[in-house]
C-alpha cells in the first residue's frame, strides 16, 4: 500500500512536470525554447514518468488480485483499475510515441506546438488525482458481481515479491536505457495465477468447518 501511495504520487507529480514544460514549449516564440522544453519533456516521461507509472499501476493490481478487494467487487476500484488500464494504454501508445515524434520534428528545425499533448498530461494528472479521492472516499456500493465470501490475501511473500519487483525493473530500466517493467509483469502473473486457487479453495475450508461443527454437535454431553 505504501509502494503504491508513493508510486501514485509520484506519477501524477511528473504528469504536472510535463503539462508545465509542454506549456512553456506551448507559449514561447522561441524555437530554442519550444525544443528544449519539448526535449526535456521526453526525458521526464522515458526516465521518471514511465517507471512510476508501471510501479503505481503494477502495485495496484496486486493490491486488487492479492487481497480480499478484488477487482470486480466494488464499483470504485472497479473504476480505479479502468481508469489505470485506459491511462497506460495512452501513456504508452499514444503520449509517449508523439513526444518522440516531437522531438525528432524539433531537432530537425521543425518544432510543433504541443497542444493535445498539453491537453492529454493535463486529463492524466487529473485523473490521478480523481483516483485519489476514489481510494479515500470509496463511494458507490458493491457490483452486481461481488461475492458473499471473504477472499483470503495472498502470503507475506507475495507482497514482499511486489516490493521488489519494481525496485528491480527500476535498475533494469537504468541498464538498458528504457523503462522495462519485466519483473512487475511476471510477479503480476503469478499472482493473478494463485488468485483462482485461493478462491477454489474458500468453499472447500468452509464446508470442511461446517461438518465439524455438525459433528461436535452430534457428540453427546457428558453427564
Amino acid at each position: 500500500m505504501w509502494l503504491h501511495v508513493v508510486t501514485s504520487v509520484g506519477w501524477m507529480a511528473q504528469a504536472l512536470v510535463l503539462f508545465t514544460l509542454l506549456s512553456v514549449s506551448y507559449r514561447s516564440a522561441e524555437a530554442e525554447v519550444r525544443v528544449s522544453a519539448t526535449t526535456m519533456a521526453h526525458v521526464v516521461d522515458t526516465t521518471l514518468l514511465a517507471p512510476a507509472a508501471n510501479a503505481a499501476a503494477f502495485t495496484g493490481f496486486v493490491l486488487a488480485a492479492a487481497t480480499p478487494w478484488g477487482f470486480f467487487r466494488n464499483w470504485w476500484v472497479l473504476v480505479k483499475f479502468g481508469i489505470t488500464v485506459v491511462q497506460l494504454y495512452a501513456g504508452i501508445f499514444i503520449l509517449s510515441k508523439s513526444l518522440q515524434a516531437s522531438v525528432v520534428s524539433a531537432e530537425a528545425g521543425h518544432p510543433t506546438p504541443p497542444g493535445l499533448q498539453l491537453v492529454g498530461t493535463g486529463l492524466m494528472a487529473s485523473a490521478i488525482a480523481f483516483q485519489a479521492w476514489l481510494s479515500v472516499a470509496k463511494p458507490w456500493r458493491r457490483t452486481p458481481w461481488a461475492s458473499t465470501r471473504k477472499i483470503p490475501a495472498a502470503s507475506t511473500r507475495v507482497f514482499a515479491a511486489a516490493v521488489f519487483a519494481p525496485l528491480a525493473d527500476i535498475a533494469l530500466g537504468l541498464v538498458l536505457g528504457v523503462p522495462a517493467p519485466l519483473f512487475e509483469l511476471i510477479v503480476l502473473a503469478v499472482v493473478l495465477g494463485l488468485r483462482p486457487r485461493r478462491i477454489a479453495a474458500q468453499p472447500r475450508t468452509a464446508a470442511v468447518a461446517s461438518r465439524s461443527s455438525e459433528a461436535r454437535s452430534a457428540v453427546p454431553e457428558r453427564p
